[in-house]
């Protein structure tokens, strides 16, 4: 069976006490149900419409108290989660991307949580969240091409041997570990703070394994909890 354990760096300890994430690693089954995502997304909408879980805006804040300790501005380049919901809030809905994506995004929405979805097959090496020395290659797009640029020296990435795939924590995906519902190794990020409660956490792993479950009818998946003490 599949399983991907990240590494993190203990410093990130004084940036984010009591950080903890699920990492679930999926061997991958023909999507069979590609409606599953659709309808978590347009349910998760429809939760936040309603104001989203009680713990959510305190979790949001959080995070943006966490990115600004590295140097981020958060109202520039928000956590992942706080950018999707302002998205919700701005349009009222998220247009359908691919089936896997809709529904890591949909897990995001409903629970105020950051979620990132990796091609594992396409790293080099394990995960790895760190401070950035800022020597680091990431790729991105830009004017519709395909660039690279360097992170900010104390930048928090998520990377691998070859570069980083993710900038400011959980801001922004690079190209190159892309996930989308054809990928037959995918990896799931879940990263939260104190702010969520544990159980909550634990749900929103349970429904991200459970919707993969119904979309792809015979996918294998291992979870790992990960996390950091101050």
């Amino acid at each position: 069976m599949l399983c991907v354990t990240p590494s993190i760096d203990p410093k990130i300890a004084t940036l984010a006490p009591g950080f903890r994430a699920l990492s679930i690693a999926v061997t991958a089954a023909p999507v069979e149900n590609p409606h599953v995502g659709q309808q978590a997304l347009n349910h998760a909408c429809a939760v936040a419409a309603k104001g989203g879980a009680p713990w959510a805006q305190a979790h949001l804040a959080a995070w943006d108290e966490v990115f600004k300790a590295f140097g981020a501005k958060p109202k520039r380049t928000p956590c992942s989660a706080a950018a999707l919901l302002k998205r919700v809030q701005r349009d009222g809905s998220l247009p359908a991307i691919d089936p896997v994506v809709d529904l890591y995004n949909a897990i995001s929405i409903e629970y105020a949580i950051p979620v990132g979805g990796e091609n594992i097959a396409a790293y080099v090496g394990e995960p790895r969240l760190k401070i950035a020395s800022g020597t680091e290659l990431f790729d991105t797009v830009k004017e519709g091409e395909l660039s690279h640029e360097l992170p900010e020296p104390g930048e928090v990435v998520w990377c691998d041997d070859k570069g980083v795939t993710c900038r400011r924590w959980n801001w922004r995906q690079g190209v190159r570990t892309r996930l989308c519902a054809d990928d037959e190794r995918m990896w799931f990020i879940l990263e939260s703070l104190p702010e969520m409660p544990l159980d909550a956490l634990q749900e929103a792993r349970d429904k991200l394994c459970e919707g993969l479950i119904r979309m792809m009818p015979g996918a294998s998946i291992s979870k790992t909890l990960i996390g950091v003490q101050a």
